[in-house]
């Protein structure tokens, strides 16, 4: 796993150009560096971003619907109960982003990696993710509800009441996250890779998503116990 590059490092970074200006819907913005500054409540629904960079910025509510994001480079964004729903992001990389209360369902993700970022309740929901890296992250109550992970890997990462329900994943890479708190669609790990003392840590879940009553033998079986058992056979 590579380091996160500096602005600098960018191939596009002696083109930057600062922005100053206000977001629209359908805006093109192309070669921009936003330095600084909140954004609240912007209309900019379709709009497309282009090697541009996000540097400490603010995005307070808005609607964001559809945008593009291609070759982009944020770094310690902070990004709040807006929509960004049905949006497009290839070739992007996250630095130490705080992503809370977003609406990002339906966007297709395509060589992305996340950095030490902190996701709070996003929904994710019918999301597709392709080659993408959650390193060092926070997912807590996160809704991956219908995604679909394609060569995805978490290293490092911690997932905290994250539901999977749906979910499909291919080649998705577990074994080195820091914790799989999974709430949801524990059988949607078909296709992903855990380690043997995740398999143990998540045990509990896997029986009880199969209807398998783990008890001592000796124990006597309740009537309930017993009906359950012979509906799970």
């Amino acid at each position: 796993m590579s380091a996160p590059r500096q602005l600098d490092d960018l191939p596009y970074a002696s083109h930057l150009r600062p922005f100053d200006g206000t977001l629209t819907a359908e805006g093109d913005y192309d070669t921009v560096h936003f330095d600084g500054g909140e954004f609240e409540g912007a209309e900019a629904g379709q709009a497309r971003f282009l090697e541009s960079a996000f540097s400490a910025v603010t995005f307070t509510g808005g609607r964001y619907r559809g945008a593009r994001f291609n070759d982009v480079w944020l770094d310690g964004v902070r990004w709040v109960g807006s929509d960004l729903a049905d949006g497009d992001w290839l070739d992007g990389e996250l630095i130490g982003c705080v992503l809370a209360g977003l609406e990002m369902f339906g966007t297709v993700m395509h060589r992305v990696t996340f950095h030490r970022c902190k996701f709070e309740s996003v929904n994710l929901r019918g999301t597709e993710l392709r080659e993408v890296t959650f390193a060092d992250c926070l997912l807590r109550d996160t809704d991956l509800g219908g995604a679909k992970l394609t060569d995805v890997s978490f290293p490092g990462s911690t997932l905290d009441g994250v539901r999977c329900g749906d979910a499909r994943m291919t080649r998705v890479d577990l074994r080195d996250a820091a914790g799989l708190g999974i709430t949801e669609g524990i059988d949607a790990l078909r296709g992903a890779a855990i380690t043997g003392s995740q398999l143990l840590e998540l045990a509990p879940r896997f029986a009880q998503a199969l209807g398998v009553t783990v008890q001592e033998s000796g124990t006597a079986l309740t009537p309930g116990t017993a009906k359950r058992r012979r509906r799970g056979a």
